[in-house]
């Protein structure tokens, strides 16, 4: 489904009972809602209405010209909650999702039951310009992501899931090349030039954060930082587990999301 939101197009995807709690979520950067397609079906059994939201210039979202910020991508999050009347929502969110959760829970709390942060970061590393350049310079050579496609597989995934879901896999690596430079490059810029480490103790949303175990990009030290800083919440780690250990293991992962939704529902 579309949405206008300033001029532009916000797709998100919104399936499960009308009375059912709302979980939102939202995806890695070079991902889309469908990254959470592991997850639909067990919450739908649950009673959860599910809500996935795609970011400006991912999958059937509009890009925008320019460099993002996490406020501003928080706000597109806001103005989906808006325009279908929901006051508040347990959120999830991955990667740059976990980012944009965590200015969430800081500037719009009180629109949330829950929160679950999932291979992330509380703020941008010391390294970051260093392992972002090549990358940028790629994309804005090729105009597309499709030379990043292969290296990001490898940071997101080991070399097992390949195996034994290859349909799945070429399905994701065929999202990331789909994936708008302009979306691609926003959002790295926000990722870029974020910090929520003197923030995050004032946030009193129920939180959980989870991590790949082996996950390089997010590494676990970061997420239990966030964990620590938050006050009363929680860390768990999924071995054998890269970048998006929903997809890698979703079971396990799914029993800590049901797990999780079930105690604030």
């Amino acid at each position: 489904m579309l949405l206008t939101l300033e001029g532009r197009r916000l797709h998100y995807d919104l399936i499960g009972r009308e009375d059912g709690p709302v979980v939102c979520f939202t995806h890695s950067l070079a991902a889309d809602g469908g990254m959470w397609a592991e997850q639909v079906p067990p919450l739908l059994e649950s009673g959860y209405r599910v809500l996935r939201v795609d970011m400006r210039g991912h999958g059937g979202s509009d890009p925008v010209a320019g460099d993002y910020t996490m406020a501003a991508l928080a706000g597109d999050v806001v103005g989906v909650l808006d325009a279908l009347g929901f006051d508040r929502v347990h959120y999830v969110g991955l990667s740059i999702g976990g980012m944009i959760g965590q200015e969430f829970a800081i500037r719009h709390g009180a629109r949330l039951r829950s929160t679950m942060l999932c291979d992330t970061m509380p703020a941008t590393p010391p390294n970051a310009a260093a392992a972002w350049g090549p990358r940028v310079e790629a994309v804005r050579k090729a105009n597309s992501l499709g030379p990043l496609a292969d290296g990001t597989m490898e940071r997101w995934f080991t070399a097992a899931l390949k195996q034994r879901a290859p349909k799945r896999w070429k399905e994701i690596r065929e999202t990331i090349v789909g994936t708008t430079p302009a979306g691609y490059l926003g959002c790295a810029a926000a990722i870029q030039n974020f910090d929520f480490l003197k923030e995050l103790p004032s946030v009193r949303v129920p939180a959980l954060v989870v991590c790949g175990a082996d996950d390089e990009g997010t590494p676990p030290a970061g997420n239990r930082r966030i964990a620590e800083l938050i006050p009363g919440a929680r860390y768990e780690e999924i071995p054998d587990a890269r970048h998006l250990p929903n997809i890698e293991h979703p079971d396990r992962f799914n029993r800590l999301l049901l797990g999780w939704l079930g105690d604030h529902r």
